[in-house]
């Protein structure tokens, strides 16, 4: 058997109905191809090139994924072009071929009696009747009634009923997704496409089948969920009576299938055994149906202990006669044999627990392979593996010898052993050395599965035997010495890319956990990473975003600690589109492994999460590329993303708002009591800035006070003090007065109307009038209850004298002493715009 090209003599079912044997099976063909001598006068020291990585690209969804066996499968959004075409159904021979290729192996070695169904046609045709009138039916029989026997019959009957054939799907560690998945295979031709929830349950509607599930494991909601996705389908399912009973609402007949009748189970060991029975083997059977319950298996069982029976009967007489063929069973009728010898018949105990007796009886190959079935949880491995683990060339035909004594059964397109045959091998010692058996099958796996010429679908097939390896292997994981390796991180490492890659996604994520929880007993952090990695993907495929949000994180997080760059941006890129689909922009939450910086002096430590704060909702960065937060101390001025960014940026800016409120607190504390100057430069400014600069000076065009420590009045020069002509001031036929006033402002001087502002201008001396003369300073604004409104701009000074508009009624006083007498129609070449004001202005009030 060719362990790595499956073709048609794999299965052993060809055209003419029996079994044939490959070149690897017998040895013959054309020799292998001879290694050229190496020269050795030249000897070949060049670099080899590495084997390739077997990388995988397919469909899932609208996901395109490349298993990528070296860093992790990457996956990303499907461009259009890659996008798969609807697929289309399966041809009627592409069916049979397909159905071919899922029936187990025949054994090789003779071909065994076709052992006849008995007492079993009132079912067979009630089964029948249901399936043609469209209506579901389970099939509930005890594990070795002949359930499965029934199943195959009645598919037969039912090949034409519906437009799409018959489909064969086994239920043995499938859940209803799964089932969904296989039916979608086994009618549709979908290479390396996977369709998301929604696209398969509308191409499984489309499905009109009889579909045969055998060893199903579930019931309840579960197939009501398998039932309502395919409404066009009838189901004939199998299984024994500890699965749960379809629910009250489910429309499944139900047919039970109990033991044969005493008659029926003598009649069916007269033709496992080929001959008559004598008298004592008959009330032999008789004890027998009765311990059994009358179980068509232990009848099968108890046929073969009687063949053996016979074998050792015909004694050293055919060893004489044929010489050294000890195994060969003679080809005598039974009538021929020497009755007188003494060989017993097994006893009642013996005949219920055959499994031990039996397994002496065979040859060490044989019995090799019950080890390692033992040791894998019941699974027998390909007969394709047997030489390699048993250590002989013909260990292959071991299994017909197992399937011949009725220990095995087949489950799919594979073998277990029978009902009750590991428990009864386990107390006959058959598990003392489990775990060397299965290191030796962990070992096995992991150099076939990453051989480049094995197919994914061949190791989907090993699916079984594979996890049942890991099963025994992963809790019992140690670190491993300098220069080894982990048996079960290696053979889950080796093995998940071709599950992936073959599409049977529950051993990929099965294969996965394993490993995952293996390499964390071993303390490989690197294949650690990489198993979360590859459960993240899965969980992203499948459209659970939580989960495979937190399994990137992890896988990031160790990456990160191994500095595994590629690695990291992998995860990286899966994380992003984790991000893209859920909606919730990355940062929000702090990584696996980050923590919460040490507060510096008073203020409190923002939590990880931020503050929740009435923020608008952030959008994801529209650059695939992310960068990582790293909680080092170094990383503090980095900009970080989310409420935690926007909360620390806030707390800053409020300590600065108080610090610059502290400090113009303080100036403004030490300028109001510092201030010690009798004429503060701040008292100065008036509310009028409407003095133009002069020309022949810097300063503007106020006159300069004379500071004789008297003080001066800063409300008489906006008081007026003519009343005009009549005689009431404050009125508006009143002169503009000057806004010029000389000297400082003193408190204690304000109410003091008798001081007059100083000319701003030197007395004309001729009718030409003067350029005005420049301020030293400018005044203290004149105070009062009422605010100027409306003040009329200053007009530009273009270096003529303006005369006033108003003829002087005095002639203008040239004193520069501030004790002089205040004119009463002051003239000022440089005269502002006037104000307006509705009430008495006082020198004790301030002008706003």
């Amino acid at each position: 058997m060719d362990p790595d090209n499956q073709g048609p003599e794999e299965y052993g079912h060809d055209d003419g109905g029996t079994a044939r044997s490959s070149v690897f099976e017998t040895g013959e063909g054309s020799a292998p191809r001879q290694r050229p001598p190496r020269e050795s006068l030249t000897p070949d020291f060049a670099q080899h090139a590495p084997a390739l990585a077997r990388t995988v690209q397919l469909v899932s969804g609208d996901f395109l994924l490349t298993v990528n066996p070296v860093d992790g499968s990457e996956i990303e959004a499907c461009p259009p072009a890659e996008r798969p075409a609807r697929p289309v159904k399966l041809t009627a021979a592409e069916r049979a071929e397909a159905e071919r290729a899922a029936r187990p192996p025949v054994p090789p070695g003779p071909a065994l009696p076709a052992l006849p169904l008995l007492a079993r046609q009132d079912e067979r045709e009630r089964l029948v009747r249901l399936l043609a009138r469209g209506r579901s039916t389970r099939l509930t029989g005890a594990a070795g009634s002949g359930r499965t026997r029934l199943l195959d019959l009645v598919a037969e009957d039912c090949s034409d009923l519906a437009p799409d054939g018959v489909v064969r799907l086994n239920g043995f560690g499938r859940t209803s997704g799964d089932l969904l998945y296989d039916l979608f295979h086994a009618v549709y031709s979908a290479p390396l496409h996977r369709p998301n929830r929604d696209d398969l349950l509308t191409y499984v509607r489309e499905i009109g089948a009889v579909v045969v599930v055998d060893d199903l494991e579930f019931g309840g909601a579960a197939l009501d969920e398998l039932l309502e996705a395919t409404p066009e389908c009838a189901f004939l399912l199998g299984a024994t009576p500890d699965v749960p009973a379809p629910s009250a609402d489910a429309a499944v007949e139900e047919v039970l299938l109990g033991g044969l009748e005493r008659a029926a189970g003598l009649d069916l060991l007269e033709h496992a055994v080929g001959r008559t029975l004598t008298e004592d083997e008959s009330n032999w059977a008789g004890d027998l149906w009765f311990e059994s319950e009358g179980l068509p298996l232990r009848f099968v069982q108890a046929g073969a202990l009687l063949r053996q029976r016979d074998r050792l009967r015909a004694g050293t007489s055919a060893v004489d006669e044929f010489g050294v063929f000890e195994d060969v069973p003679p080809a005598d009728p039974a009538d021929a044999y020497d009755l007188g010898d003494d060989v017993p018949l097994p006893a009642l105990g013996e005949a219920a627990a055959p499994a031990p007796l039996l397994a002496s009886r065979l040859s060490a190959s044989a019995r090799a392979t019950l080890r390692f079935a033992v040791a894998l949880g019941g699974e027998v491995p390909h007969q394709a593996h047997l030489p390699a683990l048993v250590g002989d060339t013909h260990a292959d035909a071991a299994l017909g010898e197992l399937a011949a004594c009725g220990l095995v059964s087949p489950v799919g397109s594979r073998y277990r052993l029978a009902a009750g045959v590991p428990a009864q091998l386990e107390a006959a010692g058959y598990a003392d050395e489990a775990e060397a058996g299965a290191l030796s099958a962990a070992q096995h796996y992991s150099w076939w599965a990453g051989h480049p010429s094995v197919t994914p679908e061949r190791v989907c097939a090993e699916a079984d035997a594979v996890l049942a390896a890991l099963a025994v292997l992963g809790p019992v994981t140690r670190p491993p010495a300098e220069d080894e390796e982990s048996a079960a991180v290696h053979l889950a490492r080796t093995a998940a890319p071709a599950f992936a890659a073959g599409l049977h996604w529950s051993a990929w994520e099965r294969a996965l956990r394993s490993g995952a929880e293996a390499a964390r007993l071993a303390g490989d952090v690197g294949e650690e990473a990489y198993f979360h990695h590859e459960l993240g993907v899965l969980a992203l495929c499948e459209g659970q975003l939580d989960r495979a949000r937190a399994e990137l994180e992890a896988s990031i997080g160790l990456r990160g600690a191994l500095a595994d760059k590629r690695g990291t941006v992998a995860g990286r890129r899966a994380l992003a589109l984790v991000a893209d689909r859920s909606g919730t922009p990355l940062g929000l939450g702090p990584t696996a492994g980050e923590e919460v910086p040490d507060a510096r002096g008073e203020e409190s430590a923002s939590p990880p999460g931020g503050v929740p704060a009435a923020f608008p909702t952030l959008q994801p960065p529209s650059s695939p590329a992310l960068v990582t937060h790293r909680s080092a101390p170094a990383s503090s001025h980095k900009a970080r993303g989310g409420l935690k960014g926007l909360a620390r940026r806030n707390l800053v800016a409020s300590g600065a708002g108080a610090l610059l409120v502290a400090v113009l607190g303080t100036v403004v504390t030490l300028g109001a009591t510092s201030d010690k100057d009798r004429n503060p430069p701040s008292d100065q400014v008036g509310v009028n800035p409407s003095a133009s600069q002069g020309i022949n000076d810097g300063s503007l065009g106020a006159d300069r006070p004379a500071n004789d420590g008297g003080g001066g009045t800063g409300g008489a020069a906006a008081r007026p003090t003519d009343p005009g002509p009549d005689g009431t001031i404050g009125t508006s036929d009143d002169p503009t007065p000057t806004d010029s006033p000389s000297g400082s402002q003193d408190p204690s001087d304000s109410a003091s109307p008798s001081k007059p502002p100083s000319s701003s201008t030197k007395p004309p001396s001729s009718p030409k009038p003067s350029s005005p003369k420049p301020p030293s300073s400018s005044t203290k604004p004149p105070t009062g209850t009422s605010t100027p409104t409306s003040p009329t701009p200053t007009p530009t000074d273009t270096g003529q004298p303006t005369p006033t508009t108003t003829p002087p009624t005095t002639s203008p006083s040239t004193s520069d002493s501030a004790s002089g007498p205040a004119p009463s129609a002051p003239t000022s070449t440089t005269a502002s715009a006037s104000q307006s004001t509705t009430g008495t202005p006082s020198g004790s009030e301030t002008v706003i």
